[in-house]
């Protein structure tokens, strides 16, 4: 998502801003920033501390810099943010971001701003004017949906993106259909808690995320739907039905379970079990034989005893991921889960060490799974060897390919005939010579 909105906030700044790789010829750079993961704000602060001397250098020589922090962590921490870090002329919040130009004149005067954060509404509104400035790419990401109510013991979602707020029916589609005219082959629908959107339809009824796909899928050139991140309970009948029903909706499901021990799903307030998990995933292969299934694992939440971690395993063999994201558990300021005893380190790091080395087995057994098969490969950028190009399987694997560059967008068949570490290789039919003729 982070990736999305720090796009739209390069399409706003486009009248004004060229967009650079180098931080050392900008005018005005903004970090966009996440609060999920562990120490974000110290990340924060590090990258900081290395954009200064830019900055201080640029004064040196006659040039203004103009810094700014986005995203949760300036959502969650914008005033210490402003306090700490005086180089900083502006932080503003994941809901404020189409305030760019406003904050930037500010700036530009000698201001430093903090912006109050706003609504996903109000954003989504905002935005609406600028979906045709999208940049063509093969793939491309579309937010449908933000916020979380769920309130997860251990996640800072609903306190930094805030409440549920589901885009309509009819913007969606429209940002699908420009992309679409824009080369956009394939489309990942994203939100905190994606599978919950229900947003308003053209006739007047809330929609689910299941009749949306159907929608999504009649638009002439896009050829794959994904979608994530979902939450076990909302993975309605329809939505699973559409798995089974519509080609274009990729054979892969991103499915987060966190821990396969009900006590501790129960502290996590995650409002499913490991057992409806698991009769979720049969009934979602019983419409999709071939989907792979990707997950997220939290290890060491607090209270966490050997025996509920011998139940994650006993969850993940059961399952068998073909890819999958783990963690040791972090506190987040603010959220529940923070304030309580916490689990030791070492029992966190040899927990984590072995989740992972069984994930780790699954997905090369998985991608070993795929070695002479034949599958269809969206071709999406050139390779890092010359007269190679790189696509991706309907299962999200990266595919490499030797190929010409002409084949960028196209959907070629290929027979994988090799392995890499996080990859796959491929190569493309032969073609046959033509018969050579004679005539006596």
């Amino acid at each position: 998502m982070n990736v999305y909105d720090s796009e739209r906030m390069a399409e706003l700044l486009a009248p004004d801003y060229d967009a650079i790789s180098s931080p050392e010829d900008a005018d005005l750079i903004i970090l966009n920033t996440c609060h999920i993961r562990e120490k974000a704000s110290e990340k924060v602060y590090s990258a900081l501390g290395k954009l200064r001397p830019l900055k201080e250098v640029a004064e040196r020589d006659g040039r203004r810099v103009i810094i700014g922090v986005a995203g949760c962590v300036a959502q969650a921490q914008g005033e210490e943010i402003s306090r700490r870090a005086r180089m900083v002329d502006f932080v503003v919040g994941p809901q404020s971001y189409h305030r760019l130009p406003e904050l930037l004149k500010k700036a530009e005067s000698g201001a430093r701003v903090v912006a109050d954060d706003l609504t996903a509404a109000d954003k989504f509104s905002a935005l609406g004017g600028i979906v045709a400035k999208r940049t063509p790419r093969v793939s491309a990401f579309l937010t449908v949906q933000e916020g979380c109510d769920k309130f997860c013991s251990f996640c800072v979602v609903p306190y930094t993106r805030g409440a549920e707020f589901s885009r309509s029916v009819e913007a969606i589609v429209a940002e699908a259909m420009t992309l679409a005219v824009n080369g956009v082959r394939e489309i990942t629908l994203l939100g905190q808690n994606v599978n919950a959107w229900h947003g308003t339809g053209p006739d007047g009824h809330e929609w689910g995320l299941g009749r949306l796909l159907y929608r999504l899928a009649e638009i002439d050139g896009i050829v794959r739907l994904r979608y994530t991140t979902s939450h076990p309970r909302d993975m309605n009948d329809e939505l699973i039905d559409a798995h089974g029903d519509l080609a274009v909706l990729m054979p892969y499901l991103h499915l987060p379970v966190q821990s396969g021990s009900d006590r501790v799903l129960k502290a996590m307030n995650r409002r499913h079990g490991a057992a409806d998990y698991l009769k979720l995933i049969d009934r979602i292969r019983q419409a999709r034989p071939d989907i792979a299934l990707s997950g997220d694992f939290i290890v060491g939440f607090p209270g966490e005893t050997d025996e509920d971690f011998e139940d994650t395993i006993k969850l993940v063999e059961n399952v068998g991921y073909a890819s999958a994201f783990s963690f040791k558990y972090s506190p987040r300021p603010g959220t529940p889960a923070a304030e309580r005893e916490q689990i030791a380190e070492p029992v966190k790091v040899e927990r984590l060490a072995r989740l992972q080395s069984l994930l780790g087995e699954q997905q090369a057994a998985f991608n070993r799974s795929r070695l002479g098969m034949k599958m269809e490969v969206l071709f999406e950028k050139e390779g890092r060897k010359a007269g190679q190009i790189v696509g991706r399987s309907p299962w999200l694997q990266p595919v490499q390919v030797m190929a010409p560059v002409a084949l960028i967008g196209a959907i070629e068949p290929i027979t994988v005939d090799g392995l890499g570490s996080n990859s796959l290789f491929g190569s493309l039919p032969e073609v046959a010579a033509p018969t050579a003729k004679a005539m006596i």
